[in-house]
């Protein structure tokens, strides 16, 4: 029997404190991100970084609150408010209430300046976005202010952040797990060779625990919860030592507020079959990758980056199915807005990887 270490939840983020600075803004790269805003402005780093949430009154419209604020209201709003995501599978779905979340982060990163001009944008998008949605954006940002817009696809972007070398005719594959997709992608000469993109990432993976602590527990809890779950416990494959910790949610029988022990195993199973399409999803990449490109990844491995790359041993899960070695960013949640970064201080350098 494996001995259960009880974790104790997160401290709720603190918001970063902004300074006035006398500096213009002109080069602003956004991470445009279903479950994240980040935004960098060229020569000072990411200076946002905030949920993309907001609050909405249900009657009139009007914005009650973005990004930290507003996630906070996640299932705890009353009838008249609402808590939306305007980001949904890595693209816009709500264009009216996304342009005013990008129009309020700019705004706040705007403001830190007394010299005020418009800015270019560079924003991140996924690698198989559709012309629709690809004019989305554009109409968003130009709503927003933005002097030139260009865009630049998300792995690629988590590549560069990542270091590895995109512009030489080695063969590079990233695999970025992020909220609302998962994108994978061969990369050489500042091109993507092959890639396959599924939206299958953290929003499902946050779905499928909800739906296990309701048929295993008979216990309802919110995307809030069933998130820090996932942080805290999830697993890809067995550990040592299991983890637990303690949940509350609605009991669904009795209506009353309940607290269960929730173990990884059980988690663990629960993201058995979404983590399954995500290996699958690099395995489609892999089938169709050239054969020098191929040897290339056996010799340096795949590079896994985004928010979902946090999930205990889901590189030795890809190991285990593809045989090959996985590396895991440092910082993996910052590799997408790390790669812009590099972009804006060398824009020569990476013309090919832009688009308009």
């Amino acid at each position: 029997m494996t001995a259960a270490i009880e974790l104790q939840p997160d401290p709720i983020p603190q918001r970063p404190q902004l300074r006035k600075t006398w500096r213009p803004a002109r080069q602003i790269a956004v991470d445009l991100g279903t479950a994240n805003t980040l935004i960098l402005v060229k020569g000072e780093g990411v200076v946002l970084d905030e949920p993309s949430v907001v609050a909405v009154d249900a009657e009139t419209g009007a914005i009650l609150g973005v990004g930290l604020d507003a996630k906070r209201m996640l299932g705890r709003t009353p009838e008249g408010i609402r808590a939306v995501r305007p980001m949904k599978d890595g693209v816009i779905a709500d264009f009216t209430i996304a342009e005013q979340m990008l129009r309020r982060f700019l705004r706040q990163v705007l403001d830190r300046h007394l010299v005020r001009v418009k800015p270019t944008i560079l924003v991140c998008v996924p690698s198989t976005i559709t012309e629709v949605e690809r004019r989305a954006v554009r109409d968003s940002a130009d709503a927003a202010g933005a002097k030139r817009l260009f865009m630049v696809s998300e792995p690629m972007a988590a590549a560069i952040g990542a270091g590895l070398p995109v512009d030489s005719p080695t063969g590079s594959m990233v695999v970025d797990v992020g909220g609302g997709t998962t994108d994978v992608a061969v990369i050489a000469l500042s091109g993507i060779v092959c890639d396959a993109s599924i939206r299958t990432a953290g929003d499902e993976l946050d779905q499928a625990i909800v739906q296990f602590m309701r048929k295993t527990y008979n216990v309802l809890i919110g995307e809030p919860t069933a998130e820090q779950i996932k942080t805290q416990i999830g697993t890809a494959l067995p550990l040592d030592k299991e983890l637990s910790m303690a949940v509350k949610g609605r009991d669904l029988v009795s209506g009353l507020p309940r607290t269960v022990i929730v173990d990884s195993s059980g988690v663990r199973d629960a993201l058995q079959e979404s983590l399954q399409k995500i290996v699958n999803a690099v395995r489609r990449a892999l089938e169709v990758t050239p054969p020098e490109l191929a040897s290339d990844i056996l010799d340096h491995g795949i590079m896994l980056t985004g928010g979902g790359a946090r999930i205990r041993r889901l590189g030795d899960l890809i190991t285990y199915e593809t045989g090959l070695p996985v590396r895991i960013d440092p910082d993996p949640l910052t590799c997408v807005v790390r790669g812009t970064g590099l972009i804006l201080d060398d824009l020569e350098r990476w013309k090919n990887v832009l688009s308009v």
